[in-house]
């Protein structure tokens, strides 16, 4: 890899004379007398990032519509191929058919790598709803260089499918010279799928696509990008179409759209990206990323505090429980999220979604309807993490709608008081989707089975780890419970948990700024982390002055950061 550090002036000085060299590497030396098989075989990385949790399969989609495809595209299959075998980190399947992605053949994938592919690929409303739903469920996926145009009408990159410009995370493909050679920043050194760059800077030779809208960095976490104080963007003097008024020209990132884990970068125009054993390293990781067995960070770069990196090293997600705003639209929650700098919020079955859909955040949505969620909260940058339905039906039909609801919406946990005589249909539901269900907690009249932890544990006594506590600590505080002791009783069965500060230990006590009531909420939090539990989200629920309580959220938010930054 083309990793010496060489001046801005140096460069400039020398560009033409390296021209030749850098553009073709392979053409020159002992490396010309070598097949690209073998070339391929010498970079694959020797192992692993990650011990997969169990066999991994990655199908690579190889399809160009009205364009002839990368050279590139065929070394990738091989290097993938080979790479996935060698470290046993995955399989390989590779497929030109849309039908691949019908929702009984991509449910054997764990992820898919959009290779290089450039044009609408399949117009089928059912398959791209099927992608959609794959990745917002959970399921992996990249691209590289040519994918940022996918599912447009070539040539040309006439939009198709703004959704899926959404999921990769940005369009176009304006691009100077394939051999053009630019200096690269990490703009996150630490993060784990920039290990193999050894947290420097480097500069490389390749074609660099630059990318725009729905490119972000309030959606997106950027790995690394051009360094524009060492590279002569200038052309001449003059800007062109394929410039940036920002000067932002990010070059790799992920995300997560839902639960699926996203992840592109544009160096892939050449060969030789291939049998680059740093570049390789850096797809292994990206692969693993996508994949689920390598775990990276993906808040959005543009949300990044110290104290949320310090909640992203804690593995702790702050977010704003829907109830807080129920007096407002869904929609309206969602702004309000990003208004207080959060990245994570919960749902609410009973919250109307907007003025334009005046319906509730429910079960009767229509897919259309879903979409116009997610592509709200994308825009904020805010992932819904946990979703209250107060009963889950214990008929398989009933319990299989909600389930389907909640692989839909991207669900990690829902919270939910179900009849106990429901829980061996939802248990089994639970474990077949992959979604917790937190059993919440009212008071005694409210919740006479569940109102205290002993109620709980006797309830999952036995059962899958996915059936647990969502803990609502001003519920308990008021029923003389201490959250402290409940805590202890629970351990690893409380699985998200609403947080509360109260002014009083009486059944009349109200919600306070965190850290000002009784509820020993420093004290909480730290023995949280002195136990490993990570639950699904600390939600944000404030209860009290509905309609103006901003002011007195963001002093919880500026609490709980606090208490993150301080605790090692």
């Amino acid at each position: 890899m083309h990793t010496h550090p060489i001046t801005r002036r140096e460069f400039l000085g020398n560009t033409a004379a390296a021209a030749g060299t850098l553009a073709m590497p392979s053409l020159f030396g002992a490396e010309a007398e070598l097949s690209e098989r073998q070339k391929v075989e010498a970079a694959i990385p020797a192992k692993a990032f990650a011990t997969p949790r169990k066999p991994r399969k990655l199908l690579i989609f190889d399809h160009n519509v009205g364009y002839g495809g990368h050279p590139s595209s065929r070394t990738a299959n091989l290097a993938f191929e080979l790479m996935g075998r060698k470290t046993g980190a995955f399989e390989t399947v590779v497929s030109r058919d849309p039908a691949v992605f019908k929702p009984e053949s991509l449910r054997q994938f764990n992820a898919v790598f959009f290779n290089n592919n450039v044009g609408n690929l399949f117009e089928d409303a059912a398959l791209r709803q099927s992608l959609v739903e794959f990745v917002y469920a959970g399921g992996g996926m990249m691209g590289v260089h040519g994918t940022s145009v996918a599912f447009t009408r070539w040539p040309g990159a006439v939009e198709d499918w703004p959704e899926f410009g959404v999921m990769i995370g940005g369009r176009g493909a304006n691009h100077r010279a394939n051999t053009e050679h630019v200096f690269i920043k990490l703009d996150d050194p630490e993060h784990p799928l920039n290990a193999p760059f050894g947290g420097k800077g480097f500069d490389f030779r390749s074609e660099f696509f630059r990318v725009h809208e729905p490119y972000s960095r309030d959606r997106l976490r950027v790995l690394f990008s051009i360094d524009t104080a060492k590279t002569d963007l200038s052309e001449g003097g003059k800007r062109t179409k394929m410039e940036r008024s920002d000067n932002d020209y990010a070059l790799a990132w992920a995300r997560n759209y839902g639960r699926g884990r996203t992840f592109y970068c544009t160096i892939a125009h050449n060969p030789y990206v291939f049998w680059d054993p740093t570049m390789l390293r850096f797809y292994l990781a990206a692969a693993q990323f996508v994949l689920g067995d390598l775990p990276c960070p993906t808040i959005p770069s543009a949300k990044l505090t110290p104290a949320i990196r310090a909640q992203e090293r804690l593995g702790w997600r702050l977010g704003i429980e829907a109830y807080t705003f129920h007096k407002f639209t869904m929609f309206e929650a969602i702004e309000k999220t990003a208004q207080l700098g959060l990245p994570f919020m919960g749902g609410l079955s009973f919250q109307k979604v907007s003025k334009e859909i005046p319906k509730n955040f429910d079960l009767q949505l229509s897919d259309d309807e879903l979409r116009q969620i997610r592509l709200k909260l994308d825009t904020a940058g805010v992932r819904l993490l946990t979703y209250y339905i107060h009963n889950i039906p214990g008929d398989e039909a009933g319990c299989r709608r909600v389930f389907e609801f909640g692989r839909k919406m991207g669900i990690e946990t829902f919270m939910s008081e179900p009849a106990p005589e429901a829980l061996d249909t939802i248990e089994k539901f639970a474990d077949a989707y992959d979604i917790n269900v937190a059993i919440h907690n009212h008071d005694r009249k409210g919740s006479p089975q569940y109102w205290e932890p002993e109620g709980v544990l006797k309830a999952c006594a036995g059962r899958s780890k996915r059936l647990g506590a969502c803990a609502d600590l001003g519920y308990w505080m008021r029923a003389g419970i201490d959250p402290l002791k409940a805590l202890r009783t629970l351990k690893d069965r409380l699985l998200t948990v609403q947080m509360h500060d109260l002014n009083e230990l009486t059944p009349q006590g109200h919600d306070v700024p965190w850290g000002t009531g009784v509820g020993k909420t420093e004290e909480f939090l730290r023995e949280m982390h002195r136990l490993g539990i990570r639950p699904t989200m600390f939600g944000l629920e404030y209860s009290y002055n509905w309609l103006d309580s901003l002011p007195e959220i963001a002093r919880c938010v500026e609490f709980f950061n606090g208490v993150s930054l301080k605790i090692k």
